[in-house]
């Protein structure tokens, strides 16, 4: 499993591009930035539509359709196992949307094949590049542009899907959890995914100002909440069997100190927050589980 790295072993060069098109706070686009710095330049990148596709120029092989990105992925790594070079890291760098909705069946076929590919997705929990409409990942009672906050109906009535155990329970090789508040750990865990032949995905926690409607000075303080509330866990599975939680907070904090400065929230009463944090406890109390016995428990 991934080994914990320091600051000082966070390459300097970057390998992303960002113009001032990224909105200040960009959670998506400083996912990017660590995700490319820690894969290097001996890499390919597929785009779909999404915010990164569209602020951050990154090592390019083509974009794409939403649906397309599982079938552009395995055609590239078939093709680089054909020339003899299979150490060139095979990236989709997707969002949400793609990864969660729109591209989930093609993504789901390449892991069942288990190609020899990176899915890395940006999770900002909406579609924030077309106006901030929901997606699957978008939590319980968030305000989007397809979700407002009405009379009778406040909010997206779902809970966002779990995308992470999904993957999972196909068995493969390399599947985990990141959030950009949390940098080592994020280029650990990519630093070990570069050693694993075969489908590997980190889903990377990256908060949204704009959407998410919160200061954009803000944005690494969100983050970390997230991961310190249990909302967001940072763990890694390996062949959908063992299991590790990468960080244990001491004691969680109140989910409440992170939903308190998003305005997405704003209208959630305080009923509904104990119920958030009754499932975020319940899901953090199984992960403690998994985590202890090293075996996952779905």
């Amino acid at each position: 499993m991934s080994q914990r790295v320091t600051r000082a072993q966070i390459p300097l060069e970057d390998i992303t591009i960002t113009p001032g098109s990224a909105c200040q706070g960009c959670g998506a686009a400083l996912a990017a930035r660590l995700a490319f710095k820690a894969l290097g330049k001996n890499t390919i990148r597929h785009g779909i539509p999404c915010c990164p596709d569209s602020v951050t120029a990154t090592p390019r092989g083509g974009g794409g359709a939403f649906e397309g990105g599982g079938a552009a992925l395995t055609g590239t790594a078939r093709a680089m196992k054909r020339l003899g070079r299979e150490d060139i890291n095979i990236v989709g760098f997707f969002g949400d949307g793609g990864t969660y909705d729109i591209g989930l069946q093609g993504l789901s076929a390449a892991a069942e094949r288990n190609e020899n590919i990176w899915v890395i997705t940006k999770d900002n929990e909406a579609y924030m590049n077309t106006g901030n409409q929901r997606s699957s990942s978008t939590p319980l009672y968030a305000r989007t542009s397809t979700t407002p906050v009405g009379s009778k109906i406040k909010g997206k009535q779902m809970k966002k899907k779990n995308i992470p155990m999904i993957f999972a329970a196909h068995g493969v090789p390399y599947i985990a959890t990141a959030s950009v508040g949390y940098p080592e750990d994020l280029i650990a865990k990519i630093n070990y995914g570069k050693t694993v032949k075969g489908f590997k995905m980190i889903i990377i926690h990256s908060p949204c100002p704009v959407g998410w409607r919160y200061d954009p000075a803000q944005t690494i303080q969100v983050a970390r909440l997230a991961v310190q509330s249990g909302v967001w866990p940072l763990f890694e599975v390996l062949n959908g069997e063992q299991m590790r939680l990468t960080y244990k907070p001491r004691e969680l904090k109140p989910v409440s100190e992170y939903l308190k400065p998003q305005a997405r929230f704003r209208h959630v009463t305080d009923e509904q927050i104990a119920g958030i944090q009754a499932d975020t406890t319940k899901k953090w109390e199984k992960l403690l589980k998994s985590d202890e016995t090293g075996q996952l428990f779905l």
